[in-house]
This record gives C-alpha cells, structure tokens and sequence, in this order.
C-alpha cells in the first residue's frame, strides 16, 4: 500500500536568492517611478488643457466683441431666431468650433444662441462680471452642460457697455484631447519599463554572477563565518584589494605586525614602512614560506591572489621554532664534537695510565696539563667583565660548547658592560646570533678562536665579534644582513638565514646599526653599535635602592 505524498503548500513572500530579491525590488521600483511620472505628468496636463480651452473661449469672445456691427445690432435691433445678432454669432461658432457664442444685452437677455429657443431668455449663469467691465475665464455648467467658457464687455461706438459675450468650449472635446494624450503617454510609461526592466535583469544578473547565486541568509551566516574564522584561528590574515591597499587583517596579524585601525585602506608601505615584509604582502617578493623579520618576531609568510585582483597574506610566529632551532643545532654540533672527542679521551686516557704504570709522574702532570689547557674562558673572568647576568650567562654558557668544538672562545680585555642594559634581552639575541655564526664559520679551521668585545661609550654600546674563520667577501658584506640568505645549508628544522637579518633589525630598532668587515689578521668582524642601550648611572642607582629597600 503506497503512502500519497503530502501536498506541498504553497509559500508567499520574497524569494530567497539574491538574483530574485534584486531583479524583484527593481523592476517594482521601475514600475513605481513609471506610475508616479505617469500621474505627475497627468495631473498638470488636465489643468493645462482647461486653462487653454478657458483662454481659447476668451480669445474667440473678444474678437467677436471687437465687431462693432454686433454692438449696434444689440442696441437697434430685437433678439429674434433670424436677426443679424443670431446670424453673426452662429457664423463665428462654425468657424471656431465652439459649443456655444451668446450675445447678451445689459439685462442679461440672450440674442444668439446655438438653440434658437433660448433666444430672448435670460442667460443661465451669472454675467454680471462681464457687464461691468471684467473678463472672465471659468469652467461652469449651463443649458448645453458643463463647459470652459470666457465673457468679455460688448462695448459701443462710443465705448458704452451695451452687453456681453459669452463664448463656450465644450467641456467633452477637453477631456477627449486628455484621454487622447493618455495612451501615448501609458505608451511612453511602458517602454521606459522595459527598458528598466531590462536594465534590472541585467545588473541582476551580475549580482547574481558575483554572489555565486545565494540568498541573503546565505550571505549573512558566510560574513558571520568569517568574522569567527579570521579571529578565531591563531595564523595572521591580512586581505588586500585590487588597488594594494589593506582591506581587513584579523587579531593575530593586528598582534604580528603591530597594526591599528588605521591601517585599513592604507598600503602596506604606509602601514608597517619599507622592508621584507611590505614586499611580501604587496607582492613584490614571492614564493612559498617566505621568511621574514618584524621587529623581534620570525614569520612565516604566504601570499595567494584572488579573484577580484586583490591577494589574501597568512602569516606564521616562528620565532619560538627559530629559537628552539638555533639551540637544537647547538646541542647537535655538542653531541657531534662529544662523540669525536670520546675516542681522543679514551686515547688520552690510555696514554695516562701508560705514563703511570711506567712510573713517569712528572711527564703524567705535564700531559694532563697540555689537555686541559689554559684558553677555555671561566666563569669568574666574565662575571668580572660582564655585569648583566643574562649576558654573563650566555657566554660562560657559549664557551663551555666552543671548548667542546674545539674552538677558543675569548672574552676581550677591553670588555666593560654595567648591569644597566635597558633590553638584556634584544642584546642576548644579538650576542648568541652572532657567537653562534662564528662558532660555525671558524668549525674544522685550525686554530680556531673567536673573541667578543662588549664596552660602553656613555649610554651606547659597540660590540665586536671576531673570528680566525674565512671571511665574508667585499660583495657579500650587505647581502649577508638580507633575509633568507645563507651559505649554510638549512637545518632538518627548517630554514637559514633568520640570525643575521635579526640582529640587523634589533639594532635598527634602537636606533643602531650593524656591519660587518675584515678582522686583524683575517677573518669576519661584525660591529654592532646600540645608542641608548644603557640608562642613566643615577638612575640605575635609585633602582638599585629601591630594589634593596623593598627586599628588606
């Protein structure tokens, strides 16, 4: 037994797609604006018609009174059906086509008239007016109905009142030139119609084409998708427009890039300035995972065009990863330079116990002494040097992995650095980058030694790292700074060429610079100089006051 389907009801109201709604409103508003002209048009034109049936009625009365045989024929002759009066004004009614001509003495009695019966009866309005001098223009009904009628005074030879004329346009020849007109106009009406129907078919076709067919409420819940898409997820979204200027970015591209409000319908370069980072979202750098510096943070940038000319940017923090990266090299280069060193000290320590078993004490003293050495830099002479202890603590730190590789890592005599650093921590990143690119360039050289100067002039800080490494050539001295760009080969975490264009940008920041040249005796020397690194001597004093005051 087959079930019926249920009757589907029918549902009035506004269609749902955006095609329709639009092509419905406009063709409703090209229908209204039609039907509004029409009326406007029609209700001046009525009045129009009447005032020139009014004043054709008062021309045709004054030129029949300007005949001077009807004023005399008023005043010597009897209102008959056959008399000159009669004759005159029925001659002038053919002509003219008008309803009616009356001629009237001063008691208001007709001598002409399109019905000889009514020839010597009072007149059925009041001409009162007329016979005392004015001219009238009125519409008004009468024995023959309703018509647009004009009297005038019908003055004598010697300019006497003697009566009146009273001229009549039918009322039904007005309204039929009215109703003539109404369909041409109703014709005009529909073309400019369809013409604005088309006109709304075709841009509603475009709206459909750029709304990919979809209703409003389809729309709308998209807008609300975005808005929770482009703040709720944890990558950088900035959309630019056909023009390069920025259209929206969300909370973690406001939080990456340091933008305000502001920023929106401006171009990149006026929002962050020159730099990296500008020309990848303009466009002008491309690729896939471009890395670029802002202010202290490593991103990860990608740019992808839209359809409309314009381009959507994401952007990824990888500072964290940069820096979890940096380390893991250095603990891979330590377990590296530990596991080569493991077989020297099974050596060493074999040759030791040789030394003893032979009873060649003296020689066994002088053995251990040549291994451990006197160039490893100690605790005590940077403590002494350096007084910041993030500072202190990242080269004790660096020496100890520069022993382990080999490498002499020295802390320069001429090394003075206060604990009045006002951003330790932008000085560590440079610090640690640049002993770190020389830790790498100086690995496998004999002889391999690297040297860090720290000192003060007033408030600003110059710090020198040397190293007895190959070198960076005259060509490549401002190329080594650029983003991106390494000799090195990049590392299983990810990629190279972050440190150098960080160090560059932590410097610029503060108002510095950074360089690099030839070192005595060979090798790459980068110099860093930091205006207003170091606060005041007095007020470091009162902070240090404050500090011992409040842990008492």
């Amino acid at each position: 037994m087959s079930r019926t389907p249920p009757a589907r009801r029918l549902r009035l109201g506004l269609p749902r797609r955006v095609f329709s709604q639009v092509l419905l409103m406009q063709v409703a508003i090209a229908a209204g604006v039609a039907v509004l002209a029409t009326g406007l048009f029609l209700a001046p034109l009525s009045k129009q018609l009447d005032n020139e049936a009014m004043h054709r009625a008062l021309a045709i009365a004054q030129t029949t009174a300007q005949d001077p045989e009807i004023a005399e024929d008023v005043r010597r002759t009897p209102p008959t059906v056959d008399g000159p009066v009669q004759t005159a004004a029925e001659r002038i009614r053919r002509i003219t086509h008008a309803e009616y001509v009356v001629v009237m003495d001063l008691r208001g009695v007709r001598w002409s008239h399109t019905d000889p019966r009514q020839i010597g009866r009072h007149v059925s309005t009041d001409p009162r007016k007329a016979l005392a001098g004015e001219q009238v223009m009125e519409i008004d009904s009468g024995t023959l109905g309703r018509s647009a009628r004009g009297k005038v005074p019908l003055y004598d030879a010697d300019h006497r009142i003697v009566g009146a004329v009273s001229v009549g346009i039918a009322y039904d020849s007005v309204r039929a030139r009215l109703m003539s007109a109404i369909p041409g106009l109703f014709a005009y009406a529909g073309g400019a119609l369809a013409v604005g129907a088309l006109a709304a078919w075709l841009i509603s076709r475009r709206v459909q084409r750029q709304t990919r067919d979809l209703a409003f409420s389809d729309i709308s819940a998209l807008l609300a998708e975005r808005e929770a898409m482009l703040h709720g997820i944890r990558e950088g979204v900035v959309a630019l427009d056909r023009g390069g200027r920025i259209r929206l970015f969300n909370d973690e591209a406001r939080r990456l890039l340091g933008l305000d409000d502001e920023a929106v319908g401006r171009l990149p370069e006026e929002a962050l300035g020159a730099g990296r980072t500008t020309d990848v979202l303009a466009g002008r750098v491309t690729g896939t995972d471009l890395l670029t510096v802002r202010g202290q943070r490593v991103l990860v940038a990608n740019r992808m065009p839209t359809d409309d000319g314009g381009a959507v940017a994401t952007l990824r923090d990888r500072t964290e990863l940069e820096r979890l990266g940096r380390e893991l090299d250095s603990t891979h280069g330590l377990i590296d330079a530990l596991r080569a060193q493991d077989h020297e000290h099974a050596n060493r320590m074999h040759t030791l116990l040789g030394l003893l078993e032979l009873e060649m004490y003296e020689d066994a003293v002088e053995f251990v002494g040549e291994v451990v050495g006197d160039h490893r830099v100690t605790a005590e002479q940077v403590t002494e040097k350096i007084q910041d202890p993030l500072l202190a603590a990242l080269l004790v730190g660096k020496a100890t992995v520069a022993a382990e590789r080999g490498v002499a890592l020295w802390v320069s005599d001429r090394t003075r650095l206060p604990d009045r650093l006002i951003d330790p921590r932008g000085l560590v990143t440079i610090v640690g980058n640049l002993v770190d690119n020389a830790l790498d360039a100086v690995g496998g050289t004999p002889h391999a030694r690297v040297e860090v100067e720290l000192r003060t002039e007033g408030r600003t800080a110059v710090l020198r790292v040397r190293d007895t490494g190959p070198g960076v050539p005259a060509e490549q001295r401002e190329v080594v700074f650029a983003e991106g760009w390494s000799t090195k080969q990049p590392p299983a975490h990810g990629k190279r060429g972050i440190g150098l264009s960080l160090v560059r940008r932590l410097a610029e920041r503060q108002g510095g610079s950074a360089t690099v040249g030839e070192a005595d005796g060979g090798g790459a020397e980068f110099t860093v100089v930091l205006p207003e690194a170091l606060t005041e001597p007095a007020l470091a004093a009162s902070v240090d006051t404050a500090a011992e005051e409040e842990a008492r």
